[in-house]
């Protein structure tokens, strides 16, 4: 296994996860303490965002932990990151200097097609609802040529 996945792991596990499931265990304490019912409810709320943060976390400590093509994965990761980044810049430029009240995107390529959604797949589904929440639109278009995905944005003015 790759030895900076495993290191990481262990990183969030001994750290991040601990803190949050310590900071969980101190607010059920002012919980059980607190006289003020919309004080109890608002900490209820956090508590229940601290349990899915521990929930993602650990989440995220198993794919670290039982990935199967740990070099390919590794070397991907890095690409990808350094290409969210220009696309971040890119969007954040398009945003405060030119004036758009659109903005599309468009994503291609040559592979073998089958964007579809499937039983028990949600990354489809979630991408759905992500742009949804931005009120945009987004087309897939997949065959045997290959995918074309085209998401289609307001801006915000």
């Amino acid at each position: 296994m790759n030895d900076r996945r495993v290191i990481l792991a262990q990183e969030l596990h001994d750290g991040i996860a601990q803190d949050l499931v310590g900071l969980g265990f101190s607010i059920d304490s002012i919980i059980a303490n607190s006289q003020d019912p919309q004080t109890k409810d608002a900490l209820r709320v956090l508590r229940f965002t601290i349990t899915e943060l521990i929930e993602k976390v650990r989440l995220e400590i198993h794919q670290l932990r039982t990935a199967s093509n740990l070099i390919t994965e590794t070397a991907a990761t890095d690409y990808m990151y350094e290409l969210l980044r220009a696309i971040s810049e890119i969007l954040r430029n398009v945003s405060e200097h030119s004036l758009a009240s659109h903005l599309s995107i468009q994503i291609s390529d040559n592979g073998i097609g089958g964007a579809e959604s499937k039983e028990g797949n949600f990354g489809l589904i979630g991408i759905h609802e992500r742009i949804a929440r931005l009120n945009g639109d987004i087309h897939i278009d997949s065959n045997e040529q290959g995918t074309k995905i085209r998401i289609e944005l307001p801006l915000e003015r």
